[in-house]
């Protein structure tokens, strides 16, 4: 078989080694209460050292109460350069247009792909776990 004249482009391990500095990862999780009403958890971390930047805790998640949590998790000076999350519909158009505003490059992942956001879904597992 010929070879195509493209070169390979680059993993995404290399990738993720490359610019782990610029990138965060945010998820929302559900929280039952002891009362059996539902909370929603939204988790926003940074890559690089798999830190914790934000979490709060509502029982309307609104794409206007999300973009209030980016613009809290990051200051406008040191916002990362690309965020990555699923493909939920409470990120509407206001967060995307906030993302947009702060010079954060969107990366929703591929659909019902959980493992492409892994780093994020295994520090829900262990808020759950906990």
């Amino acid at each position: 078989m010929a070879k195509s004249g493209r070169g390979r482009s680059q993993t995404w391990k290399t990738f993720l080694s490359n610019h782990a500095p610029d990138i965060s990862a945010m998820d929302m999780f559900v929280v039952p209460t002891i009362g059996f009403k539902l909370l929603y958890a939204v988790v926003i971390m940074r890559l690089d050292r798999r830190r914790l930047v934000w979490t709060n805790v509502t029982t309307n998640p609104t794409a206007e109460w999300i973009a209030r949590q980016i613009t809290e998790a990051f200051p406008w000076d040191q916002a990362p350069r690309y965020l990555l999350r699923d493909r939920d519909r409470s990120y509407g158009a206001i967060v995307r247009c906030r993302l947009r505003a702060m010079g954060i490059r969107d990366h929703p992942t591929a659909p019902r792909s959980p493992w492409q956001n892994g780093h994020v879904e295994r520090l829900i597992g262990s808020i759950r776990r906990e």
